[in-house]
């Protein structure tokens, strides 16, 4: 059976199932203080010290529980003095409230508008408040983290998501890159770059308020991120069941920190409090890798060969070729706030503009308006 370029019918419920019921050996991990519902538990306190004695032990440990290891690992007072969260939670309130009043945003995973969510709070915050952005991000201990899991150089992005009493959980997913594609679009990647992608993202999240189990803290499954196969599998009502009768919840306090590899299935909670409004910063963590060697400005190439490319007579293959050498064929990075995704999880690319111009026969005049439209959008 073929076993690079897969689809649904490669899917095991039973392997999966299989992976999930494995048990965390604790003694595995040294640096962590307990093991709770076979997640990790770290310190602030304990790593730091670690950290000044052998770090490169402490990044193999860490990058050893997101890999090997159950995938998931909490670590208390993450931001010990919390007075940093308060003045965050302050400036997130003011960016909630002003976008709030020119229509909001969407979100990935749930029904827009049920939940409050802030794309981009990494620049929007650094524009308000800098004293607040230097001091969130001069985080030493946050950094080691990063490096842990996806190495030096990396870039980070910051996502707010409030759950409101009565928000309604998510549905169980994997996180960027795979995670954001649509089933058809995975299964054009080989097995290797699927397994790949989990290594190229730190998913994170800190918590802005005290997360009790009522307020819907994230499900998790452990050991989930060890399928390989699973970026095909989330969507999978069979996958989904099992993520519901099987997922687990911890309770974090304000200042905890919750990293987890993107592969690992998960799910905002259901917030069934009255008056409780669950906040969490989320970091995505992103590799220097997913660059390329050269900054090649796609959009002078295509408004130089669209007005020839009309004329052409190519084929469908030909057509496709052309187009994957000329513009982006990845939605991402984009603004979310302004380019929001218009079906499934992404925003449209610059080659799917291209192939919809050519279609339309638009002229050369109107395909440049509308790249310039579609390059302002994404801008942040």
């Amino acid at each position: 059976m073929n076993t690079l370029f897969i689809n649904d019918s490669h899917l095991s419920l039973d392997k999966f199932a299989t992976l999930c019921a494995q048990t965390l050996r604790k003694d595995d991990f040294p640096l962590a203080r307990s093991a709770d519902k076979n997640v990790l538990i770290y310190h602030r306190e304990d790593l730091l010290a670690a950290a000044a004695t052998d770090r490169q032990s402490l990044l193999c440990e860490l990058h050893q529980a997101l890999s090997a290891g159950p995938g998931v690992f909490v670590v208390q007072d993450l931001y010990s003095d919390v007075s940093v969260i308060d003045r965050s939670n302050s400036v997130f309130e003011d960016i909630l409230v002003s976008e709030a009043a020119n229509g909001g945003g969407g979100d990935h995973f749930a029904k827009a508008g049920s939940n409050g969510r802030i794309w981009n709070a990494l620049q929007k915050v650094a524009e308000r408040d800098a004293d607040v952005f230097i001091e969130y991000y001069s985080n030493p201990l946050l950094a080691l983290i990063c490096e842990a899991w996806v190495g030096p150089g990396y870039e980070m992005t910051a996502q707010v998501n409030q759950v409101r009493p009565g928000g309604k959980a998510q549905q169980p997913h994997r996180d960027y890159h795979l995670g954001f594609q649509l089933n058809e679009v995975v299964a054009r990647f080989p097995l290797p770059l699927q397994i790949l992608s989990q290594y190229l993202t730190l998913q994170g999240a800190v918590a802005h308020s005290d997360m009790p189990p009522e307020s819907g803290p994230t499900q998790l499954l452990p050991w989930s991120q060890q399928y390989a196969e699973g970026y095909l599998a989330w969507r999978d009502p069979r996958f989904i069941e099992f993520f519901q009768q099987h997922a687990i919840q911890l309770p974090l306090k304000k200042g905890d920190g919750l990293f987890f590899n993107p592969a690992l299935f998960h799910a905002a909670g259901n917030n069934t409090t009255q008056d409780h409004v669950r906040t969490a910063n989320l970091l995505q963590v992103s590799s220097a890798f997913g660059k390329t060697m050269e900054r090649v400005n796609h959009v002078k190439v295509m408004e130089a060969i669209y007005p020839c490319l009309l004329n052409k007579a190519l084929s469908g293959e030909q057509l496709q070729a052309l187009v994957a050498a000329s513009g982006e064929g990845y939605s991402f990075p984009t603004n979310l706030d302004t380019d929001p995704p218009l079906n499934g999880l992404v925003p449209k690319t610059q080659q799917q503009l291209l192939l919809e111009a050519l279609q339309q026969r638009c002229s050369a005049e109107e395909f440049i308006r509308q790249l310039a439209n579609h390059e302002n959008k994404r801008k942040a």
